[in-house]
Formats: C-alpha cells, structure tokens, sequence
C-alpha cells in the first residue's frame, strides 16, 4: 500500500491486479478457518468497506469465492456466486496452491467455467497460500 496525492491508501500488489476499488461491493463466499485473514482485510481496505456474504440479498459487483477440492462440485458453486452478481461482475475463485491442502488441479477450474457460463481470464498468486483466478460471463455479440 501507499499513500495517494489525495490523501487516501492506494493498493499495490497483488490486491491492485483484482481490481477491487472503493465503493464496489464484493460479496464472499466460502470463509472458512483456513482463508488468509491478511488478505481479505487488504481486501476490506481497498474497499473501504466490509465484504458482504451470501445473505446480503442486493446484486453485487464481485464475489470472492474460496473454493477448496473437498467443497464439493465447483461448476455448483460457481453457478451460486452468480446468484447476486451484477452483469459485467467478476468472480475471483481463491483456491489453495498446487501443492497444498485442499488444492484443485488447474483443469478442474479450466473444465467447470465455461460450464457455468464463464470464461477464465487471469490467475495471479495473491497469497502465500491462494491463487486467484478472474472468471466472467463471456461477452455476447448482438
């Protein structure tokens, strides 16, 4: 983080690469004991707000879903972070690293998107322990 000409904090890192900007409100989905705690409040202070959860009952302009192998069939959970997200929204799916517990192989995630109706578009290490990928509704051509 620095400091910005407006007086306010500027993310850095990889927080900046998510795109998650005051005023947006991001809904997570998945919080367990095992979620990076540094990260979701670097995420929290760039909103500048607390991240709603899956009661929230308002469309939202992204989800943060942390996703492990044993959470159950992905494309059912990504299917369900669609449920409040606002067209043109994007879900960050935060899955363990290769390598470590709970870790999905990157062809489950490649295989279920476009399943769900999403694409894939960037993944990026934003934590020790998680990796994050950006998945969006394809756009349509009229």
């Amino acid at each position: 983080m620095s400091a910005s000409a407006q007086g306010g904090v500027e993310q850095t890192g990889p927080i900046a690469r998510l795109g998650l900007t005051k005023g947006m409100v991001v809904q997570e989905l998945g919080w367990d004991d095992d979620t990076d705690d540094s990260l979701r409040q670097a995420i929290e202070d760039s909103l500048d707000a607390d991240m709603v959860d899956g009661d929230y009952g308002n469309v939202v302009d992204a989800v943060v879903l942390w996703w492990r192998e044993d959470d159950g069939d992905l494309v059912d959970g990504l299917v369900d972070a669609l449920t409040d997200l606002v067209g043109g929204g994007v879900i960050w799916l935060f899955t363990p690293k290769v390598g470590r517990s709970g870790a999905l192989e990157p062809a489950d995630i490649t295989e279920a998107a476009p399943i769900a109706g999403l694409a894939l578009t960037t993944t990026a290490s934003v934590a020790a322990d998680w990796m994050a990928t950006r998945l969006v509704a394809p756009k349509t051509v009229s």
